[in-house]
């Protein structure tokens, strides 16, 4: 493909297939994974377009696959809350350093990440509809700010205590939903080219491939399991924002 070297286009399609991979077993960290294999070759208006188009297909896809077990009442105040969220989130790009909004959100999941994973029983979190609509504006700011669509969600679900199955059927629609509001503010900024489009027809496969077998590894975890994989990714997710933002 013109523009790009050969093992420029291997690194994005393993970056592709890994990223699909990743969300299909835990649900999230698309962007994560894919951030950091693209950005070594690709501008970050081209990696954002990318993993917005990405994103929406390959946490579809799980949605998808869990909408018998999804409960519009649980949802709603996360989702009002990421309504009002996004655009905020999308606002703070123009007046907050980036640097500074990635050490501050990485060192938080790292701090949240290791202190779950040493002290791996808790009493699960109580609270109301109000707390959920709460964390849903916090959700949406910190997806509209970084491209995060569900990490506050998902340290919700966790210090909830909800079971595997019901953390995603909360925090994967959530996510979906607040990275579709993100595209949408983002969106009529020129981020999207001929270039863009042909990368993501090159792409599609390995994500849809990814997906799968991710969908397939998820089915063979059991809640520990499951449990370990969420708080390693936030782990990875917290340790990638702090080296990209010092």
């Amino acid at each position: 493909m013109a523009g790009f070297p050969i093992l420029d286009l291997l690194l994005f399609a393993a970056g592709t297939f890994a990223a699909a991979l990743v969300t299909g077993v835990a649900g999230f960290a698309f962007g994560i994974v894919a951030a950091a294999a693209w950005l070594h070759f690709l501008p970050p208006a081209q990696t954002t377009a990318l993993i917005v188009a990405y994103g929406l297909i390959v946490q579809g896809v799980s949605v998808w696959k869990l909408r018998r077990s999804m409960q519009l009442t649980r949802l709603l105040p996360f989702l009002l809350g990421g309504a009002i969220g996004a655009p905020i989130g999308v606002e703070f790009l123009h007046g907050i350093p980036p640097g500074t909004l990635r050490l501050s959100v990485g060192s938080v999941l790292i701090l949240f990440s290791l202190y779950s994973l040493k002290r791996p029983q808790f009493a699960p979190l109580r609270a109301g509809k109000t707390a959920d609509g709460v964390i849903g504006v916090l959700n949406g700011v910190i997806g509209g700010a970084t491209g995060l669509a569900g990490i506050v969600i998902t340290i919700w679900c966790t210090l909830r205590g909800w079971p595997r199955d019901e953390q995603r059927t909360v925090f994967q629609p959530i996510g979906v939903a607040v990275f579709l509001m993100t595209g949408i503010w983002l969106g009529g900024t020129g981020l999207v080219d001929f270039e863009t489009l042909r990368l993501f027809v090159i792409g599609l496969p390995l994500l849809l491939a990814g997906t799968w077998v991710g969908l397939r590894l998820y089915a063979r975890l059991d809640e520990a399991g499951f449990r370990k994989v969420v708080l390693g990714l936030l782990l990875i997710s917290g340790l990638g924002l702090v080296m990209r933002g010092s």
